[in-house]
């Protein structure tokens, strides 16, 4: 007799590494998230504080999951470092200014095969956009 199928031990869609990005404002996060990279919210995972705002949230970019939760006390706001692989670097890099990021690089040809940029969200996290190329040990332009 086959063994009944199991719940997940992880909500569906999740993996077992989940960045979490712990902010001031994660309202504002979640709406640079959105804009600058196409993410959809899982309302399953939404949860509102007693002010209204954002406790916690959790959104898919491109199959992969970020969660961000609302720093407390106990909880300091913590800048990350996300590296993001997108199907088309610049008009990402684009985007991610026009929705409230800040450049750390432009887009270039990195010398470990993916074409990069990088910017630095509203709450202080560094994201490095990238396309894989594979074209390794080719010069940065």
């Amino acid at each position: 007799m086959p063994e009944p199928k199991r719940a997940s031990y992880m909500p569906p869609g999740f993996t077992a590494i989940t960045p979490y990005l712990t902010v001031d404002d994660p309202d504002g996060l979640v709406a640079f998230v959105k804009e600058a990279f196409g993410a959809e919210e899982l309302d399953d995972q939404r949860a509102i504080g007693s002010d209204g705002k954002i406790a916690h949230a959790a959104l898919r970019v491109d199959g992969g999951i970020v969660e961000i939760g609302r720093a407390a006390a106990q909880w300091r706001a913590l800048p990350s470092g996300i590296h993001l692989y997108v199907r088309n670097v610049d008009a990402t890099y684009k985007r991610a200014l026009k929705a409230g990021g800040v450049s750390l690089h432009d887009v270039r040809d990195m010398e470990y095969g993916e074409r990069a940029a990088a910017v630095r969200d509203p709450s202080g996290n560094h994201w490095y956009i990238a396309t894989y190329t594979g074209q390794m040990g080719k010069k940065p332009r």
